[in-house]
């Protein structure tokens, strides 16, 4: 709680530029949803499915990708496995989201980019 706060009062105390202020607002969120997410277990909405998605690319559309370029003899097919991990990883985090949700361990929030 000590940390949030001091985070709050960093931001209250802030005298920079819009543009820096606006980092530094990006910075604080990342910091207190991070310590949220570590002391409590709370998550935002769509936590897991954007961590997911970037995980499904990598570990499972690349390798597919190899996959598919070697089995049909063109490595132009590497790009096909990219959206299939993406589609695995998306459907592995959606779930943990909603196990999330049912265990009333997701905030009331959605974090945009």
């Amino acid at each position: 709680m000590n940390s949030i706060n001091q985070e709050i009062d960093k931001l209250n105390g802030f005298s920079g530029s819009d543009k820096e202020l606006l980092k530094q607002v990006r910075n604080s969120q990342s910091l207190i949803l991070s310590l949220v997410k570590k002391e409590l277990g709370l998550v935002p909405k769509g936590h897991f499915q954007t961590m997911w998605m970037a995980m499904g690319m990598a570990t499972f559309g690349i390798p597919f990708g190899v996959v598919f370029g070697l089995t049909l003899g063109n490595m132009a097919f590497f790009g096909i496995g990219i959206p299939i991990g993406m589609s695995i990883g998306l459907a592995i985090g959606a779930g943990m989201d909603k196990k999330a949700q049912e265990e009333g361990r997701q905030l009331d929030i959605e974090i945009k980019a």
